[in-house]
Order: structure tokens, then sequence, then C-alpha cells
């Protein structure tokens, strides 16, 4: 995931903030989403669709890792990538269910949490002054996890979908467990004075 750096125009070298290699990836990450939800909703998953939404996930590493390797941070980065995250989470949550391969009170849960925290927190995440918890940082990685296992126990091993369920249950479970923690965070940032932003 990209990492925070100072905001501003402008990033070493002249280059524009936004013009790096780690958010063209995260770029990429966007880009993927339409096929990889129309493949899964168009028949149910198979091997193009399972292997595609497996190159949408690495790309969520890839892009932190490019940007600490290449020193490739940015402002822009780092409102670009939980934006990444969050829209390709509920896409393929979205598709999974009409695939009918998870529960849509899982995907409900998940996007009313989304909603709660994106109308809460807002005015904080615009301040930098929201750090992605640990709980945050496991509920994203068990969630892209789960989908990943529920749509490759779709396509090739059936028998497996409800063991992946419950795996994914456990995600949804950490996921209102992070959303109340950023809730709480805003909040209490709203009653004190401006802190410096944390590191994503």
């Amino acid at each position: 995931m990209n990492d925070p750096a100072p905001a501003g125009p402008r990033a070493g070298g002249g280059r524009p903030d936004w013009a790096t290699i780690p958010n063209a990836v995260t770029l990429v990450r966007l880009v993927l989403l339409v096929p990889v939800c129309v493949l899964l909703v168009d028949g149910g998953p198979d091997t193009l669709s399972v292997l595609l939404l497996l190159v949408w996930a690495l790309t969520d590493w890839i892009d932190g890792m490019l940007a600490r390797l290449l020193d490739q941070t940015s402002r822009f980065g780092q409102v670009l990538d939980p934006v990444a995250d969050r829209i390709g989470l509920i896409g393929i949550v979205l598709a999974l269910a009409l695939a009918d391969l998870l529960p849509w009170a899982a995907l409900v849960v998940v996007a009313v949490v989304d909603v709660v925290v994106a109308i809460v927190t807002s005015r904080a995440a615009l301040r930098s002054t929201i750090a992605v918890s640990l709980v945050g940082k496991a509920r994203t990685a068990l969630l892209m996890t789960s989908v990943f296992l529920l749509a490759a126990a779709g396509a090739w091993m059936p028998a497996a979908l409800p063991f992946v369920q419950a795996l994914l249950w456990i995600a949804v479970a950490l996921h209102v467990c992070a959303g109340a923690g950023y809730v709480i965070g805003a909040r209490r940032g709203a009653r004190a004075p401006e802190a410096p932003a944390s590191p994503r």
C-alpha cells in the first residue's frame, strides 16, 4: 500500500505528486476490477476470473512495496490506495453475492460499515489524522484472502465453500471492529488539537 508523503503538488526532481509507479499500479487495480467482476458474475468463477482476482489482490501489496523501494511516496497515493481497496472489495463482494457464493448479509454489513465510516471520518481523513490500525490491516488482508478463496472454491472445490464462508464471517467481524475503531478515533480527533499524519 502507498505510504504517505508530505502534501504538495510536486515530489523530488520536479515530478508531479501523483506521477509515480506505485500510483500507476493502484490504478491498474481499479481497472482490473471491471473484468474480474464481470467474469465472476457471468457464468460464475472459472480459472481466468480466479487468476485475474489473484493479480488484483497482489497489486495491493505491490504498490506499497514499490513505494518503499523506489522512494515514491505521495499524498495522492495515500488517498487513492484506500479508496481503491474499498471500491474493489465492495465490487468483488457484490459480484460473489450475485454468483451465489457469498451471503448477502455479509455484503450488507460490509457496505453499511463502509458508509458509516466514510461519513463519520471524512473530515479527519482529509486532514490525514487517521492512521490505519492493526485491526484494519488484518481485516483487509483477511477479506481479500477470503474473497479470493471463495472464488477459487467456487471454481475448483465447491465442497470447501462452507469453510471459506466461515472465514469470511471472521473477516466481516474484523471489518466491524476496525470500522468502530476508526469512528471512535475520528470522534476523539475532532475534540482534540490536530495531530500530525501517521504513516499508513
